[in-house]
């Protein structure tokens, strides 16, 4: 992956003094490499633990069938995002279109009535043997609302039909949780994550690990990918470390009026990545209080745009109106295959597509949304992945897990609580429990 920033409105004295504000930490998370998963940055450890891989592959070859055609995973945020934006990226935004490769994933996030409604439908239909299903039920807590309320419906629905679908079942969760130690008493197949590895940065645990094994994704050159971006994450020279510098734009560019990071995505499979970045960049520094206890109620707004689609929809709104945003553009080689452009139906109505293919019409209007950007003087940086894979996808998500660490740093608040996001959990279980 390649980030440039020489359109970031930052000037290179800016960038080289976060260099040197940020050195220290990144010493500190050398240093939790030799801690195992001790301390709040302990997901970096992830891509090289021996121990995961082996309880992930345990738990695949206990419900190894040849039948399978759905992996049902059960979360949601952090237990979800990750895993789905590989999903998406590689499968999920294809399976429409490609009705006959098995197995798929199916996820259900929400307790919105007419998908669950849907879902037993389908059920009905679509499963005539437990062995074409495995459930993976996800929960860091072992106790969110909406996750164990789906999981107790799904497997309501399931059990009419097959009194033996707990052997289907696989529970992520803390160890030692509360769903931990039920699904223990029903000797139900079970995963942990590690303590100090919150949701949002779980997507290189058994979370995202396991299921996607499971539908065929390659979690061997994912894990390699997020490692080897690891490695450049942690240089002290602020030149080679994309983490750093990436959060030394945003940071510098918040501070200069833009409190908006759109993340404009010029491949529409790579959707979900987005939305798991808004949870990453939106929870982790979307603070009432800093780490000293002072109320600064700082954060970046994510948002996510898709290429060319959303230029039909608020690229009037970025190229027109409030200068409040630092957009990052994100995408990969266009692939040069595809049919070219003919022109008989409609001849005469658009010129200069005659002999393009797919690929040169789009990498046409990345050049020309880019040129458009920088004519309006709006700051913007450039991510590249080198193609859409699983090494490529588990460098992004480690780059940017990093540099939400980073981030933290710079805004002195902690890239790892969410506190506020407990006040709705905590009003939600007093409404059902009276």
């Amino acid at each position: 992956m390649k980030l440039t920033y020489s359109k970031s409105h930052v000037s290179e004295e800016e960038i080289n003094a976060v260099g040197k504000q940020l050195s220290p930490y990144a010493e500190h998370l050398k240093e939790v490499l030799q801690h195992g998963y001790e301390d709040e940055e302990s997901s970096i450890n992830l891509p090289g633990d021996k121990e995961l891989m082996e309880s992930v592959g345990a738990a695949l070859r206990d419900k190894n069938t040849t039948s399978l055609k759905y992996i049902l995973v059960i979360g949601i945020g952090g237990s979800n995002l990750g895993t789905k934006a590989v999903y998406d990226a590689l499968y999920g935004r294809f399976d429409i279109l490609e009705p006959s490769r098995m197995p798929k994933m199916i996820f259900l996030d929400t307790t919105d009535p007419g998908i669950l409604l849907h879902l037993e439908s389908f059920f009905d239909k679509e499963i005539t043997s437990e062995e074409e299903i495995v459930i993976n039920v996800i929960s860091k807590s072992g106790d969110t609302t909406e996750t164990i309320v789906n999981a107790e419906l799904v497997l309501g629905m399931l059990q009419k039909k097959f009194p033996g679908i707990l052997d289907r079942l696989v529970v992520t969760t803390d160890f030692g949780s509360l769903l931990w130690k039920i699904a223990e008493a029903e000797d139900i197949t079970r995963l942990s994550i590690p303590e100090k590895v919150g949701g949002r940065y779980s997507v290189l645990s058994a979370v995202g690990l396991f299921p996607l094994a499971k539908v065929g994704i390659n979690v061997t050159a994912l894990l390699d990918g997020a490692r080897k971006m690891r490695e450049k994450c942690l240089s002290l020279d602020i030149r080679e470390n994309p983490a750093m510098v990436s959060a030394a734009v945003l940071f510098t560019n918040y501070h200069s009026g833009k409190t908006i990071n759109d993340n404009f995505i010029f491949h529409s499979e790579l959707e979900s990545l987005g939305k798991w970045y808004r949870q990453l960049l939106g929870e982790s520094i979307g603070k009432e209080h800093d780490r000293d206890g002072n109320v600064v109620r700082v954060g970046i707004t994510p948002t996510v745009s898709i290429g060319s689609t959303d230029l039909h929809s608020v690229g009037q709104l970025y190229l027109g109106g409030p200068e409040d945003k630092i957009t990052t553009f994100i995408f990969a080689e266009f692939s040069k295959r595809g049919t070219v452009v003919t022109p008989e139906v409609f001849a005469g109505v658009l010129g200069g597509i005659s002999g393009k293919k797919p690929a040169d019409v789009a990498d046409a209007i990345l050049k020309g949304v880019k040129i458009a950007y920088e004519k309006k003087g709006l700051p913007f940086m450039e991510a590249l992945l080198p193609d859409i894979t699983p090494a490529s996808l588990g460098a992004f998500m480690q780059f940017k897990m990093m540099e939400m660490m980073y981030l933290g740093q710079l805004f002195n608040v902690n890239p790892f609580d969410q506190p506020n996001v407990e006040l709705y959990k905590i009003e939600t279980k007093n409404i059902l429990n009276g």
